[in-house]
């Protein structure tokens, strides 16, 4: 028993032996591969300058000298090469970080430019084409020819008959004034000829202006039969859109009994912002579609813009006059009406995506090299394209140049971050340079008094 305990404890002591030996030059060659490691980091280390160190969670936090944040973390190391803005104010990113940031940019060009206007507007009667029936004598209505609302009517239709007691007297005094021009045309005084004429004139022209139709006036004069009624016409092709007659009915001088309408060109109402006024003219082509209609497209024109603002929407009314043979256009519908605006030729552009509007200024960011961004101030002018998304620019940018459309906001926040931690960085060298020349100026006066001393003991020795 004895003799196989200690053959076994021979046997572990030498596999222990080789397997030291076979695993001994593996561990040695390790720490040869991260001392080259380190000396490659050291050599790169000494290439790039380190101007300040940053804590990792607050980037102003900031040091001249390696040690801990305020919340006892390692501070980061930041190079020349990755701090600060650069000349110009160009701010520099990494690379890497710029990818990460969903950064996307756009090349300025030149091209024709126009602003396309939609907007929503309202049918309406042609106020031009509107015709108030109201007779000039007072009387019965006796008769009606048209008996609702929304009738259409030509022109020269009998719409009602009034009966007056004042129309029956002035046909009666007419025949008494045209008998009586025919009694003393014969006279041999000129003096009764014209009143006798005279007094015919001014019983025709007060028929006339109670608008009796001529041809009643020359009936009357050939018959000699006066008429009880009156019979009253339309002026104009059109509805009725407004009555106000009932048979039996007594209405005085002057009553609006019937308003008509004529359909055949009709106005059409839209609100348009203050900055789109400028795309627009008196006379310009205007493209209206409804959705009661789907697929009909209408042609018209602008009639009127309104000279004034409405105050609580902050828009400007403009009026367009569409032509409506078939009546398919009814005042009241709501449509969509589109304008094209003016062309701009050769102007320049860029997305307004990329325009940073701070209310005084419009900033771009330019590209100017892979991780830099020149912020650049631009003025521009009017705001359209295709989908109303361009932006024509007066100055500032130039054909060609690449400015960011995406993510410009996150590019803003690192320049003000880094123009902060510059300031900060000034104002520590300002400190150590005040301090510099504090140390100097009490090493002078140090020296004074020491030069002071030294003239004072060789003065005593001479003495």
């Amino acid at each position: 028993m004895k003799f196989k305990f200690i053959l076994i404890l021979v046997i572990g002591m030498v596999i222990s032996a080789l397997g030291v030996y076979l695993v001994l030059p593996k561990r040695q060659s390790k720490p040869e591969s991260t001392g080259s490691q380190k000396s490659q980091e050291k050599a790169e280390q000494k290439e790039h300058k380190i101007i300040y160190w940053q804590a990792p969670m607050d980037p102003t936090e900031i040091y001249d000298h390696a040690g801990k944040s305020k919340m006892g973390m390692d501070l980061i190391p930041v190079y020349e090469d990755q701090a600060g803005l650069g000349s110009e104010g160009v701010v520099k990113i990494d690379p890497v970080t710029v990818q990460s940031m969903g950064i996307r940019t756009t090349t300025v060009r030149r091209g024709d430019f126009s602003r396309k206007i939609r907007t929503v507007a309202i049918i309406a009667y042609n106020e031009e084409k509107l015709y108030t029936i109201s007779p000039k004598i007072s009387g019965w209505i006796e008769k009606l020819y048209v008996d609702y609302t929304g009738k259409m009517v030509k022109k020269g239709e009998p719409l009602l008959e009034i009966y007056s007691p004042d129309l029956v007297t002035a046909q009666e005094e007419y025949l008494l004034a045209l008998n009586n021009k025919k009694a003393v045309s014969q006279s041999s005084f000129s003096s009764i000829r014209k009143g006798g004429e005279s007094l015919l004139k001014s019983s025709r022209q007060r028929l006339l202006y109670w608008d009796i139709p001529q041809t009643e006036i020359d009936h009357l004069q050939q018959t000699g039969e006066v008429r009880k009624t009156l019979q009253l016409n339309s002026p104009v092709d059109g509805v009725v859109i407004h009555k106000n007659a009932v048979e039996g009915l007594f209405v005085k001088e002057g009553t609006n009994i019937y308003k008509i309408a004529d359909l055949s060109k009709v106005w059409v109402y839209a609100s348009l912002y203050d900055y789109e006024i400028p795309w627009i003219k008196d006379g310009q082509k205007a493209e209206m579609d409804l959705s009661y209609l789907p697929g009909k497209k209408f042609t018209g024109r602008i009639a009127y813009i309104y000279p004034y603002l409405n105050k609580k929407a902050r828009d400007v009314r403009v009026r367009m006059e569409f032509p409506n043979p078939s009546l398919e256009l009814k005042p009241g519908m709501y449509a969509n009406v589109t304008l094209q605006g003016k062309v701009i030729k050769d102007a320049l552009l860029v997305p307004s995506e990329a325009i940073l509007r701070s209310g005084k200024r419009n900033i771009v960011f330019v590209v100017r090299d892979k991780g830099k961004f020149e912020p650049r101030e631009i003025r521009i002018a009017e705001e359209g394209g295709p989908y109303n998304n361009t932006v024509r620019v007066l100055s500032g940018l130039s054909e060609g140049e690449d400015v960011v459309t995406s993510g410009q906001f996150l590019i803003d926040s690192e320049s003000r971050l880094q123009e902060a931690i510059q300031k900060m960085l000034e104002e520590k060298k300002k400190k150590v340079s005040q301090n510099n020349q504090g140390d100097k100026s009490m090493n002078m006066k140090m020296d004074m008094k020491m030069d002071n001393k030294m003239d004072m003991s060789s003065d005593k020795k001479n003495n």
